[in-house]
């Protein structure tokens, strides 16, 4: 075999090689990035059963609470907010962080009503809003846990030439809005 040949057939094994890195990192990445929208999907999943419980909760509360109304239209309208928004958008995001801030001005008022906290309907739905809760927030965990696998990926050399080249970009944590430090503040008074 000729000194020509052999630098031939090593540039076209060093092309190969190199072709099938590429593959493997393209792949990864696609591979990881699926796992992010998996893990929101999820994250969605679980707003979804609290959407469905909370009207049930404010509801069984309602009759009980006219003078509290503005708590029920801040829930009603980040249900809307959140069912319009686009799937895995910040608006999504955003409207769920609303009825967090509805649903702890809720909560608050609950503790401080006897009469609610005596009736079963109310007491099951707390239950199950309760589940609810810690299953967003192990869904939330996971998400962070898969975009912080992604990102890591994306950021490191040489994947981050790799990512460049095929349009992979970082993604968003999920995290606290900055009113989450702050506890809800209710004004219970019968005089409005």
């Amino acid at each position: 075999m000729s000194t020509t040949n052999k630098v031939l057939l090593g540039i076209l094994g060093v092309a190969v090689l190199l072709g099938l890195w590429l593959m493997s990192s393209y792949n990864g990445f696609v591979g990881r990035e699926e796992s992010v929208k998996t893990a929101w999907s999820q994250v969605e999943t679980q707003y979804q059963r609290r959407f469905d419980l909370i009207p049930n909760l404010a509801e069984s509360v309602k009759g009980v609470l006219k003078q509290e109304q503005d708590v029920f239209g801040t829930i009603a309208k980040a249900r809307s907010s959140y069912a319009a928004a686009p799937s895995g958008s910040n608006e999504k995001v955003a409207a769920a962080n609303q009825l967090e801030g509805g649903l702890s001005r809720l909560l608050v008022i609950m503790e401080n009503y006897p009469q609610l906290k005596s009736s079963e309907t109310v007491q099951s739905l707390m239950t199950q809003l309760e589940g609810t809760e810690n299953r967003v927030s192990v869904a939330r965990e996971r998400y962070n846990e898969s975009v912080e696998d992604y990102n890591v990926s994306v950021r490191r050399f040489p994947g981050k030439m790799i990512a460049s080249i095929f349009g992979f970009s970082e993604k968003t944590r999920f995290e606290a809005v900055k009113e989450a430090a702050n506890a809800p503040k209710v004004d219970l008074s019968l005089t409005k």
